[in-house]
């Protein structure tokens, strides 16, 4: 299943999250908006910049710094990945979770920009999730083959709203997470996380 998942997110998960937020990004934007908006920067930057295009980690980092995590709330998605452990975590811990977690998801990004040729994002539909302020933007991936259906879970933050979560083909991309940190936590706990995920990322620090 998680072989599965991870050929999902190597094609498409990294559409609106690896993309620039532009002037027409105002403050406030719709979630709509968001999406379409970041989806349709970053096809074109995958199309147009060769270094991206031959899977430059460097390359890709940076980008995800200065374009991504303004869009994303990883506090967040990493906290809800580790779940309850994360309350015991010390500051240095929940740091360096973030930090080798954001790295386990560049990685993966690198080769699916590699991939990014003729895709196209539409938003199907948008919907209210019930006693919170979050919602759901649903979308495809149109190209060749079957359309592939992508959900963002979003949340507002002041006058800006956050991606929280993904749903690519069905599977969350942090509940997806949260079972394979649960292995790690229940033999190492925090720590042993740590060293799994730094230990999966080596070869993306060479």
């Amino acid at each position: 299943m998680f072989a599965k998942f991870r050929s999902f997110v190597a094609t498409t998960l990294l559409l609106p999250l690896l993309a620039g937020a532009g002037a027409a990004l105002a403050a406030g934007p719709t979630p709509e908006a968001l999406i379409r908006q970041v989806s349709t920067e970053v096809l074109d930057t995958a199309r147009t910049d060769k270094a991206i295009q031959a899977g430059d980690v460097a390359k890709i980092s940076a980008l995800v710094e200065s374009k991504v995590m303004p869009h994303v709330d990883f506090e967040v998605i990493t906290r809800s990945a580790v779940g309850v452990q994360w309350r015991g975590a010390t500051a240095d811990q929940r740091s360096k979770l973030q930090a080798e977690f954001k790295l386990l998801l560049i990685r993966v990004y690198a080769g699916a920009l590699t991939q990014l040729k003729d895709q196209a994002v539409e938003i199907t539909r948008t919907q209210a999730v019930s006693g919170s302020t979050q919602v759901i933007v649903q979308s495809e991936v149109r190209g060749k083959g079957e359309p592939i259906k992508l959900d963002y879970r979003l949340d507002k933050r002041g006058e800006q709203w956050k991606i929280i979560d993904v749903n690519v083909g069905g599977l969350w991309l942090v509940q997806n997470y949260r079972t394979q940190f649960a292995q790690e936590l229940s033999k190492g706990g925090i720590d042993g996380l740590i060293a799994a995920l730094v230990e999966r990322n080596k070869g993306a620090r060479s």
